[in-house]
């Protein structure tokens, strides 16, 4: 019978595209990973994989096999997750992918006391605002705004989070502030580009309740929002940003309450550094900026079967979230 940690290498191998994935998610070197496949391919007295310098691929043997076990070490891992929620503690590792800015400023630091309620949980963090695999990189569970959602993902909302229009004063008082949504066609606008796909994240205007998309002129586009924030508080323009980046920099007198200057980047507010722009609502035939919220999702790989760890972690979201200043949620 071959040894199940053979077989689990070459079943990682194959859904992270290389013995160095598979090597990186159990947590052994690209040596010992090529090594038990090796020990596994001579056992079955056949080859599995063709492998070249670049690029490995699945012989004949190799894709019957791989159908027969993949399923059966999933359910393996199922089953483990399941006994350790019956005898009261979770383990083994959860490995969380995120958007970085929210990553950065929300998830960070509500992550260390869900760890104490977990101890024997190994939290793997992959903040990044690229297209994550999530089978190939074996993440968990996702956290992803609602515009970077893939088709047949199992999801679950967790946050609806404001965002408003920043500029600094320097700026304003050198270009105007702008009091209508055609008054910020004039202005710098600096845009936000995401990173897995390079597209722009599309300002929302609409004109008598229709969508549309005028030229804005753009004064700077990045990858990073906060990287955009810096750049607004040097006077660089006019930003669109969630509450949530700046929410550990909150006015303590405010920290309490849901008006709507809580929703604002208070870090660089109160300050001085930053001011937030309140456009006048369009009238009929005019043009309208919709200040849509930016909501989040937690992303599963699996439909019909969440583990333990994942419902634990997704659970506790839900219940702290609503209790961070700043932030607010679907009803």
């Amino acid at each position: 019978m071959p040894n199940l940690r053979a077989i689990e290498t070459f079943v990682k191998a194959l859904e992270g595209g290389s013995i160095a994935s598979a090597a990186r998610q159990l947590g052994i070197s690209p040596a010992a990973a090529s090594q038990n496949i090796a020990r596994l391919e001579k056992e079955l007295g056949t080859r599995l994989i063709t492998r070249t310098t670049r690029s490995m691929a699945l012989t004949e043997a190799g894709e019957r096999y791989l159908a027969r076990v993949a399923p059966v070490l999933e359910e393996l891992e199922n089953a483990q997750s399941d006994l350790s929620q019956i005898h009261g503690e979770l383990q083994g590792r959860l490995r969380i992918a995120c958007m970085t800015a929210f990553g950065r400023h929300v998830l960070a630091p509500l992550l260390p006391a869900f760890a104490a309620l977990h101890p024997k949980l190994e939290l793997e963090l992959l903040f990044t605002d690229r297209n994550v695999d999530v089978l190939k990189e074996d993440v968990d569970v996702s956290v992803r705004y609602r515009d970077a959602l893939e088709p047949g993902m199992s999801v679950r909302p967790l946050a609806s989070i404001p965002r408003i229009l920043l500029a600094s004063p320097e700026y304003l008082a050198q270009h105007g502030t702008p009091q209508t949504a055609e008054d910020l066609l004039a202005h710098s606008c600096l845009i936000y580009r995401r990173d897995r796909d390079g597209r722009f994240m599309r300002w929302p205007f609409s004109r008598d309740g229709k969508p549309v998309e005028p030229q804005l002129r753009i004064g700077a586009a990045g990858t990073d929002i906060d990287t955009l924030v810096e750049y607004a508080r040097a006077g660089g323009g006019i930003v669109w940003a969630g509450s949530f980046i700046a929410r550990q920099h909150v006015d303590p007198e405010l920290a309490n309450t849901r008006e709507e200057v809580v929703s604002i980047a208070r870090r660089y507010v109160h300050a001085g550094l930053l001011v937030p722009i309140q456009l006048k609502p369009a009238r009929k035939g005019q043009l309208q900026f919709d200040n849509l919220p930016l909501d989040f999702f937690a992303c599963f790989r699996d439909r019909q079967y969440v583990p333990a760890k994942v419902r634990a972690l997704v659970d506790y979201l839900v219940e702290v979230l609503p209790n961070q200043p700043g932030l607010s949620w679907p009803g």
